[in-house]
């Protein structure tokens, strides 16, 4: 569907922009939600895919990236369905959503700060007969400390990865002359988490050191674990949505009448 095309029916433009915003919706949720959780917890999977604790590297997720394919199969939907235009303009909505919440997180740090903040936007945990005591409002410094980190990751991995599915999804689309739906769904979402996962880990650590980095192991071989336990995560989950975006999309066009249009 172009951006640019005459709906006279009422009834099916109503629904193209319900549709719409609930997709657009889902995506910027999902997105609000992996940028607070971020990296605030990691989860251990090594066990599934076979690894032991004597092995050199582990298969470990943050807990923020579990929604985080959502946010590409929204993207694929809207960019088949309502045209590149749309998908990018969701995706800047997407980075000024990031910016607000970096805002709140900030003015909710300075408002009636606590004494003894630290420089990393934390506060100190006393230890007392050997039982940690944690202070009041200690779980939001936390958060907000690992959120503007990971926030500030995820938005420029954002940006690139988002603009290179929409890209690759387009370039594919014109070249199988809008065939091979199967194709530019998992081609564009493949590539653009692989530029995802990299610059988020490696941002994550060199500028916010919000990672659990071990210091009696290799530096490197727990990044690329890092990097390739979120891949591996993201691959999977983009292989499974295959099925769902296809009858989806078919649904979608029936359901809204739109024309399959290269």
């Amino acid at each position: 569907m172009k951006d640019s095309e005459v709906i006279t029916n009422p009834k099916i433009q109503q629904r193209r922009e319900i549709v719409f915003l609930i997709l657009a919706g889902v995506f910027l949720g999902s997105l609000v939600m992996l940028n607070i959780l971020g990296v605030t917890r990691f989860i251990d999977l090594s066990h599934l895919v076979g690894l032991n604790e004597n092995s050199t590297i582990t298969f470990s997720i943050a807990v923020g990236v579990l929604p985080y394919p959502i946010t590409f199969l929204c993207t694929d939907f809207i960019s088949e369905i309502y045209g590149r235009k749309r998908a990018n303009r969701v995706v800047w909505v997407g980075l000024l959503l990031n910016v607000w919440v970096l805002l709140i997180l900030w003015i909710g740090g300075l408002i009636q700060a606590p004494e003894g903040l630290l420089p990393n936007g934390k506060l100190p945990i006393e230890v007392v007969d050997g039982e940690p005591i944690v202070p009041h409002g200690y779980l939001f410094y936390g958060i907000r400390s690992l959120a503007f980190g990971a926030t500030l990751a995820s938005m420029i991995a954002y940006l690139t990865a988002q603009f290179c599915d929409v890209h690759i999804f387009h370039y594919l689309k014109k070249r199988t002359k809008g065939k091979m739906l199967w194709l530019r769904n998992n081609g564009s979402t493949l590539i653009s988490q692989l530029v995802d996962s990299t610059a988020v880990i490696l941002i994550t650590h060199y500028f916010a050191n919000g990672l659990p980095i071990a210091e009696d192991k290799s530096l490197y071989t727990q990044l690329i674990s890092f990097i390739i336990s979120a891949y591996l995560f993201k691959v999977v989950v983009a292989l499974l949505d295959t099925i769902p975006f296809y009858f989806g999309t078919k649904a979608l066009r029936k359901y809204l009448h739109v024309k399959d249009e290269v």
